[in-house]
């Protein structure tokens, strides 16, 4: 018997089994959660970053730690907790953060200062001269 000579009854076809073919279509639901409320964010780069500069009171490090149990408990459905993990690794990275730019910006003013206070007429010396180090200690007394 050829292919193109066969004919199939209307409700089946040859890639399909005539007994599903004659059930009435159902549907499927899937549960996607709250479809309106975003997840919250887990902050996690940003603290791998502020943990690998290491930083005053491991600050970095605590906002990690929170970043990665935010991401547990979004990814097991819990996102109340979720969301309180979140907010603190949020303020950990900021409180790291402001640390990492304070420093070295305060480093830098304090060497802005002490060259200009160097080279000024009333605080320069001459460190290779006989009195170098007395003019130098001269400038940390009262």
């Amino acid at each position: 018997m050829d292919n193109h000579s066969y004919n199939f009854p209307s409700d089946c076809t040859p890639l399909t089994n005539c007994k599903s073919a004659r059930k009435a279509g159902g549907s499927t639901v899937v549960n996607m959660g709250s479809a309106g409320k975003n997840p919250p964010r887990d902050y996690l780069l940003w603290s791998l970053c502020n943990t690998l500069y290491v930083n005053f009171c491991c600050l970095g490090f605590m906002a990690l730690i929170y970043s990665i149990k935010a991401r547990d408990q979004k990814t097991q459905g819990n996102l109340q907790l979720a969301q309180e993990c979140s907010d603190k690794a949020k303020w950990y990275n900021i409180l790291a953060a402001g640390w990492n730019l304070l420093i070295p910006l305060l480093a830098v003013v304090l060497l802005v200062l002490l060259l200009v206070h160097l080279g000024s007429h009333q605080g320069s010396f001459d460190f290779l001269g006989e009195d170098g180090l007395q003019n130098f200690l001269k400038l940390f007394s009262w």
